[in-house]
This record gives structure tokens, C-alpha cells and sequence, in this order.
């Protein structure tokens, strides 16, 4: 007979649940990426920005000739050319309330068309196409504040709707073509482009966009009642530009539809398993692009009585393309980068006024650096010895491989 000998296990405690693990505070880094990068490439461009400044001005060249025998005059004209330039450049921008006004007019459409641009490359598309977006906006906002006849508010609010949804039908081209056959963004909108000039241009050939008794191509101004309302050398779009940046923000990351965007950005094929509609994705994202994009058109036409012609939009477009990379394809880098480009070209008109005659073109060389250098942060952080902190890389396009 045998017997059990086997000793009992005592009784385990039970288990204690495992706290949950806090989630860590949202650094700086998270909304505003690689801040000291920025500012550095910035910092950098302004010092070569100097430099050309300096050989641009007419009284440093005379000193070069007998630069060995009296160094001393090529420095001083350097300096007071550098510092009338960049004085003049700062407050021509922000040194009185009349010129943060202009700026922040400036700014505006640069902001809401960067926006469109930032808003596609988070959901993976290279959106080349804001200046055919825009144009199409001006068109329908320009042809409803000069031809219909409504009451004042309700005409603004249809006007600006009609340049919304002129540029989201012309976004909603390429975001159909990419979701529906695979074409191109890039592709498509460059060639959008050129598609909705030539329509404006057809479109100013008729009588019906024409102003009477002229056959320019060149619309009637809006009515008054169309246009948005003043307070001082401001108009109520500015507003509108910094909500429309709020509202883009609060999509890419407080709602569904922005995380699907992200998600779709980030890694369309898994996006695709994990069951989201990619191409429904793809054409929503152009959709509000384009939306975007005519809505900056509006700044323009309903903001201060521009009249519809071939040159009316500039490059506000293609500039957009330069903010939202700027900005890091974030809606706050994009409204900083905006305001900076705004200041820069209300500025350069102060510095060729300035003592120092300095070429306009110049802050147009200031802007090509600092989008160079912010495009290359190693080549900044290995410049001037920095630690390499950016964790946040700037978010690109997917678009590139079809």
C-alpha cells in the first residue's frame, strides 16, 4: 500500500494587475519638429544672404580696388549694406501694425494653399497641383462675386463656397485618376495645371467674364457685397486662413478620417489589409486639397477686389509646394512657414526702398536657402556641430513608386 508523499504547493497569491504604462508627455518635437534645426538652416541662410547682399551693393564693389591698402571702407560698406538691408527687410514685415497687416494679407493664401500641399503629403501624395486648384477657385469665386446679385454675407459665404468647391472639383480630378487607375499625382496635377490656365485664358476670351465695353482679358472686380469685410488694412480672410489651419489640424489628428490618412501615407499596403479604403482615401485627400487650394484664391478676389486675369494667381501655387515642405508637412510648421514667406516677400520690397538699393530678387535667393537647408538638416547639423536631435523626419510623399 502505498502512500502519497508529495508535498502540497502552497497557495499563490493572487496576481497584482500591472499598472498601466503613462504615456509619455507630447514633446515640443511632436508639433513642432527639429526646432533648432530650423532656426539654424534660417540662421545659416541669412549669413550667406549677407554675403550676397554685401557684393550686390554698388559702394562695397568700388572698395574692393584698394581693398589690401584700406580694408576698413569695405568692411563699413558692407556692414551698413547688410544692416539697411536686414533692417529695412524687418520692419518693412512686422515694424508697425500697417505692415504685420500686410503681411499677415500676404501670408494668407500662402498659408491655405500650403495647407492643401501638407494635408496630400500626410495621406502619401506629392500634390504638385495648388496653382491649378487655385486657379479654378479664383474662376468660380470670381464669377459669382461679379455676376450674381445677392445680399451682402450671403454673398461672401456663396462666393467663398463656390472658390472651395472649384478647387476641390479640380483636386478631385487627380484624386480620381490616382485612386480609380493608378495615374500619377504628379503627373496629373502638373498637367492640370496647365490645363485649368488655359482655361481661365478661353474663359476671359467671353463676353461673360469680360468687363463691358473691353475686350482684355481681364474680369470685372467683385461687388462689395461679395468681399470680405476690412478692419483697417485686414480683411476677415486672414481669419478665415488660421480657423482653416485649425480645422486641418484638428483632421490629421483628432479624427478618423486623418488617421486613415496618416495611416495611408505611412504604409498604403498595410493600410489596404488592416481594411482601410485606400482609394477612397486617395480621393478624399485631393478633394480637400484642392478645397484648400481654392480656398487661398479667395483671399485674393474676395479679399481685395482682384480682378480674374492669365497672371492673377502669380506663383502662389508653386510657393505653396516651398511652405509645406518648410513647415515639415505639420498644419503649425506650415501657418510659420507661411508667415515667414509673407514677411520675407512684404519685406523685400522695403529693402529695395532701403538706403542700401538692394535687389527684390534677393529674398527670393533667402528663401531658396532656407528651404535648401532645411531639406538637408545634416548637412546644417554637421556645419555648425550639432547633435543630431531631429527624431521627427520631414513626412514625404509615398506617390513616388506609382
Amino acid at each position: 500500500m502505498s502512500t502519497d508523499t508529495t508535498t502540497p504547493e502552497p497557495a499563490k497569491a493572487p496576481e497584482q494587475p500591472k499598472a498601466p504604462a503613462k504615456r509619455p508627455p507630447m514633446a515640443a518635437a511632436d508639433w513642432l519638429p527639429s526646432v533648432r534645426t530650423t532656426l539654424a538652416a534660417i540662421a545659416l541662410a541669412l549669413v550667406i544672404g549677407a554675403v550676397l547682399i554685401a557684393f550686390s551693393n554698388e559702394a562695397v564693389i568700388k572698395s574692393l580696388p584698394y581693398f589690401f591698402s584700406y580694408p576698413w571702407d569695405f568692411f563699413r560698406e558692407a556692414g551698413s549694406a547688410v544692416g539697411n538691408s536686414y533692417w529695412a527687410l524687418l520692419t518693412g514685415s512686422v515694424g508697425s501694425g500697417h505692415a504685420i497687416g500686410i503681411t499677415l494679407v500676404r501670408s494668407a493664401p500662402l498659408i491655405c494653399a500650403g495647407l492643401g500641399v501638407t494635408l496630400a503629403f500626410r495621406a502619401g501624395l506629392f500634390n504638385i497641383g495648388a496653382q491649378g486648384q487655385l486657379l479654378l477657385g479664383a474662376l468660380a469665386a470670381g464669377y459669382v462675386g461679379f455676376t450674381w446679385h445677392l445680399p451682402p454675407g450671403i454673398h461672401l459665404l456663396v462666393a467663398l463656397l463656390a472658390g472651395v468647391a472649384g478647387g476641390a472639383l479640380w483636386g478631385a480630378i487627380a484624386g480620381v485618376l490616382k485612386a480609380r487607375t493608378g495615374a500619377h499625382e504628379v503627373i496629373t496635377t502638373i498637367m492640370l495645371n496647365y490645363l485649368a490656365s488655359a482655361l481661365l485664358i478661353y474663359c476671359l476670351g467671353k463676353n461673360a467674364f469680360q468687363r463691358p465695353g473691353s475686350d482684355n482679358t481681364q474680369s470685372p472686380p467683385v461687388f462689395d457685397s461679395a468681399t470680405f469685410p476690412t478692419v483697417g488694412n485686414l480683411h476677415l480672410g486672414v481669419i478665415v486662413a488660421f480657423l482653416a489651419a485649425g480645422l486641418v489640424w484638428w483632421l490629421l489628428n483628432r479624427s478618423t478620417l486623418g488617421f486613415e490618412m496618416r495611416a495611408v501615407g505611412a504604409n498604403p499596403d498595410a493600410s489596404r489589409t488592416a481594411g482601410m479604403n485606400v482609394p477612397a482615401v486617395y480621393t478624399t485627400a485631393m478633394v480637400i486639397a484642392g478645397g484648400l487650394a481654392g480656398l487661398a484664391a479667395t483671399m485674393g478676389i474676395l479679399g481685395h477686389h482682384d480682378s480674374l486675369s492669365p497672371t492673377m494667381a502669380g506663383t502662389i501655387g508653386f510657393d505653396a509646394i516651398t511652405v509645406a515642405l518648410l513647415g515639415r508637412a505639420t498644419p503649425l510648421g506650415t501657418v510659420l512657414a507661411g508667415l515667414l514667406f509673407g514677411a520675407l516677400s512684404v519685406g523685400g520690397v522695403a529693402m529695395q526702398a532701403s538706403a542700401a538699393s538692394t535687389p527684390k530678387e534677393l529674398t527670393q535667393v533667402l528663401q531658396a536657402l532656407i528651404v535648401l537647408f532645411v531639406a538637408a538638416p545634416a548637412l546644417v547639423q554637421g556645419m555648425l556641430r550639432m547633435k543630431d536631435t531631429d527624431s521627427n523626419k520631414t513626412v514625404m510623399a509615398k506617390g513616388w513608386g506609382g
